[in-house]
């Protein structure tokens, strides 16, 4: 097996899943006791938060910290077996550095530096590209965690903040520089990826919009296991309109 793109700390732990409270806390069976682990994943997980499914624990690089594990994927049913979906929301952005690193954003070859987390306005974006003799290329990251009918799909909740960076990214392409949108799929089912138009139609058209406007649209796969995060390829990015 190749080395992960990013090693979760560990050593991670698998539990069982309990129940959600107030967004940011999963109540988790470990070694037969209940735990109170932190997401930072804000959205509806929808479909993930199944009773009793498997839970990626890693544990807190904060030793003050007052939740000693924080999630990083849970698993769905597949055959006589499971497997992880990421939903740990900080990924995206740092998998943004280390794709780029690997040489596995073609996309993105000849840039000579990546800043992370840059401003463009009243925006904060992922990252932005830069290189002798090439228009900046701004990028911003998305988490994808919902596959219906064998599409990946983004978004799991409504997003204002989503539409938000997409009108960015189409006033950053009529700049002139090149905008781009980085969707990473933290589960292995999809055969494609498409907007969401089912649970935020207004972020949809906005892509559609985006899209037609010359901002680059990338979803990439990576795949879970509990050592850390492989890559695991492109999908095709296609409009369903309803």
């Amino acid at each position: 097996m190749s080395e992960p793109l990013l090693r979760y700390p560990g050593p991670c732990r698998v539990g069982r899943l309990l129940r959600r409270e107030k967004r940011f806390f999963l109540f988790v069976e470990l070694d037969g006791r209940e735990v109170a682990a932190h997401t930072n994943n804000t959205g509806t997980m929808l479909g993930l938060l199944r009773p009793g499914s498997p839970v990626l624990l890693s544990p807190a690089t904060n030793p003050g910290r007052r939740l000693a594990w924080t999630v990083e994927a849970l698993g769905l049913p597949r055959g006589g077996d499971f497997f992880w979906v990421g939903v740990n929301t900080l990924m995206p952005n740092r998998l943004l550095s280390a794709l780029s690193g690997a040489g596995l954003l073609p996309w993105a070859a000849g840039y000579a530096t990546l800043r992370r987390e840059a401003v463009y306005g009243e925006s904060r974006l992922d990252g932005v590209f830069r290189g002798e003799g090439l228009p900046d290329l701004w990028v911003e990251c998305k988490n994808v965690t919902l596959v219906e009918d064998g599409v990946a799909a983004f978004p799991d909740a409504v997003t204002a903040r989503g539409a938000k960076h997409l009108r960015t990214l189409m006033d950053i392409r009529a700049s002139g520089a090149r905008a781009a949108m980085l969707y990473i799929i933290q589960r292995p089912d999809g055969a494609c990826f498409s907007a969401a138009d089912y649970v935020d139609p207004v972020y949809a058209e906005a892509l559609r919009e985006a899209a037609a406007k010359g901002v680059e649209v990338y979803p990439v796969v990576v795949d879970i296991d509990t050592d850390g995060i492989r890559y695991g390829g492109v999908l095709e990015y296609r409009d369903f309109r309803p």
